[in-house]
């Protein structure tokens, strides 16, 4: 089930909403938690029922295992050591093996001639995020840091339906206590106007400014055979664009509907695009996933304690393993080298005492962002070649013949002035507003904040439900989010 759709608005979320805190209301404490997790399930069922099985096993294998491991004083510690390892092997032999397997099939076809026939494996929705969940939940367990958690409370927090699907990843910590709070148990008129607030946010976000993006993107990436300078420029700003405002916009809809139940999810997005270095970017952009990396690999392979060199090494790791993580491709993982070189390269330039004026970092910061989310969209390294080749002025610039006056002698470069400067849409108007989308992902300063502090009045309200009218009529191309595919 799609957040963007008629269903979850309109049926879905009010009936859930309403039954829960109706059983709370009557003190029916378990029976609201009981509700919370049959939502959930028939929210990830609504896609494809067939991996029910695999996620209510992932839950119950990973529940009993946290907490054998969280009874330290019951057996040794090689014991503990050995079941956590267990734990963490079969967690990731299962995300290898629906996320993996073609792929490993594909490589060993190429590099040994053979025709290994693929199992065509369909990826079951929201492994990757239930999966280092629950990973984290085991190393927790291993370290002492859980509590005595039932069955029922740990598979509400594993699948609560806000953020099942696409995150954020969320810590055991930061959610059990929250369902357990007894305040959090009645209605809260002030989160519901924040929730509703956010959610309007992340779907006007997702639907009406990433979905427009996501049509130039795909007619560049997917459709054009060649992209001449111009074209190049739009399509990769418009997958930039697209990636940051569907994937923001999906985690505000998450954190706006969850406070409609009292429950607070971490921020995931903090203007990425504002950064003024690689690792300011990191701190911004799928914080989350870059917290259970520096947690749960980073500092496990000895983060920065074992030297300069150990230390570059480690973080090429975790960045390679990141990237892998999204997907299964060779893009993915050069996509994750591309952004483990520039860290180890930030780290050098910064620990040589060199400095940039904050124009020229912002500006290097997010050109190179750009550029290296070509590999992460193209679906081959011929797609991934193509954009490059014309955003590198390699197959040609065309300019708007408004300039050509003034830049006459370019002719003799190779540079044509054409009306028809923007090949991949009739919309001759269109790079201006990939420049205005830019603008809003960078100029939108404290966007955070002021949705934290929010207050509700009229001036709000009337701003809210003409979002909400907007994204209502841009519903009828219903789509689903990027990172359902990671």
């Amino acid at each position: 089930m799609l957040f963007n759709s008629y269903t979850y608005i309109f049926f879905f979320l009010p009936f859930v909403f309403a039954v829960y805190f109706y059983l709370n209301k009557h003190r029916l404490t378990i029976a609201s938690q009981g509700v919370l997790f049959v939502a959930s399930i028939v929210f990830y069922c609504w896609w494809k029922i067939e991996y029910l099985p695999l996620i209510l096993g992932s839950i119950l294998v990973n529940f009993y295992l946290g907490v054998s491991l969280a009874k330290q004083n019951s057996q040794g510690k090689i014991a503990r050591k050995s079941l956590l390892t267990i734990g963490i092997a079969a967690n990731v032999a299962l995300l290898g093996f629906y996320k993996y397997t073609d792929f490993f099939i594909e490589n060993v076809n190429n590099a040994f001639n053979q025709s290994i026939p693929l199992l065509n494996l369909t990826l079951p929705l929201a492994i990757s995020f239930f999966t280092f969940q629950q990973i984290a939940y085991l190393v927790d367990s291993y370290r002492g840091e859980t509590r005595d958690y039932n069955l029922l409370h740990y598979a509400v927090f594993v699948t609560f339906f806000p953020q099942l699907i696409a995150g954020p990843i969320v810590h055991h910590k930061e959610m059990m206590p929250q369902f357990d709070n007894v305040r959090n148990k009645f209605i809260s008129t002030k989160n519901i106007s924040r929730g509703l607030f956010i959610f309007t946010v992340g779907l006007f976000k997702k639907v009406v400014i990433a979905d427009t993006f996501a049509i130039w993107a795909t007619s560049g990436f997917d459709e054009a055979a060649t992209l001449n300078f111009i074209d190049a420029w739009v399509t990769s700003l418009s997958y930039t664009l697209q990636l940051y405002y569907d994937f923001s916009g999906y985690t505000e809809m998450a954190i706006g509907a969850a406070l409609l139940f009292n429950i607070k999810l971490p921020i995931n997005f903090n203007s990425p695009y504002r950064a003024l270095d690689i690792q300011d970017f990191w701190r911004r952009w799928h914080i989350t996933l870059s917290r259970f990396l520096k947690e749960y690999v980073y500092f496990p392979l000895g983060g920065n304690r074992k030297g300069k060199f150990r230390t570059y090494a480690n973080l090429m790791a975790t960045f390679i393993l990141g990237g892998l993580w999204h997907g299964a491709g060779w893009t993915f993982v050069f996509w994750g080298f591309l952004h483990g070189v520039a860290i180890v390269f930030h780290r050098l330039w910064r620990a040589s005492g060199f400095r940039c004026h904050r124009v020229l970092a912002w500006f290097i910061t997010f050109n190179f962002v750009n550029l290296s989310w070509v590999f992460f969209r193209a679906e081959t390294w011929s797609d991934a070649i193509k954009v490059l080749r014309g955003m590198f002025g390699l197959e040609g610039v065309i300019l708007p013949p408004i300039f050509a006056e003034a830049f006459s002698t370019l002719s003799k470069y190779g540079v044509s002035f054409n009306q028809n400067f923007l090949l991949l849409s009739p919309v001759h108007d269109k790079f201006l507003l990939v420049l205005s989308g830019v603008l809003a992902g960078v100029l939108l300063i404290k966007w955070w904040l002021g949705r934290i502090s929010f207050k509700a009045n009229l001036a709000v309200s009337l701003a809210n439900s003409f979002l909400f009218v907007v994204s209502l009529i841009f519903l009828v191309r219903e789509s689903p989010f990027l990172y359902f595919g990671f």
